[in-house]
Order: C-alpha cells, then structure tokens, then sequence
C-alpha cells in the first residue's frame, strides 16, 4: 500500500498539469490532505461513491499516462546513470536541469 501510494504521488509530480482542477483538488484532498471519503462527499456535497470513482478515473488516467510518455521511468533510469558519474559538480548541473 505504502509502495502504491509513493508510486501515485510520483506520477501525480509528474502529470498533475494534463489532470482536470476537479481532478487534481480531489487527488490532493484525499492523498496529500489525508481527508476520507466520506469527509471529501460532505465537502463537495456529492456522493462518497461519486468520490472514489473519480478517484479510480484519476488512478487510471496516471497509469495511461505514464504507460504513454513513461516520464517517471525515464527519470528513473536517469538517475542510475547520473549516480554513476564521479564528479558531484557535474551531477548536481545534471539534476538542476531534470
């Protein structure tokens, strides 16, 4: 779960701007806010299933994302390669520039 969330949230850095605001605020509420579903329904005054199938739509819309521009795995890769380089000057101009 832990994983999951670590894994969303680093998609999310990456294609929070191609998400709806609607999108974005209910990500934000429930996983950097912590807010339930529950809590998140009575503030938007809408359904708590309403909630959490917008939600999923947000989940799989990463996941689209990411299986498309693979942004979050390139970033990855590139920072095996950067933690190969000895000089520390040239990977922090490295990393300043991802």
């Amino acid at each position: 779960m832990m994983q999951e969330l670590i894994y969303y949230n680093n998609l999310y850095d990456h294609y929070k701007e191609l998400l709806t605001p609607k999108q974005r605020k209910y990500f934000e509420d429930y996983y950097f806010q912590n807010l339930s579903l529950s809590e998140m329904a009575e503030n938007y005054e809408v359904s708590r299933n309403a909630i959490y199938k917008q939600l999923q739509i947000v989940l799989k819309k990463l996941d689209q994302y990411e299986d498309k521009l693979g942004l979050f795995k390139r970033k990855g890769l590139m920072e095996i390669l950067i933690n190969k380089i000895d000089d520390d000057k040239l990977k922090q101009k490295i990393r300043d520039n991802l």
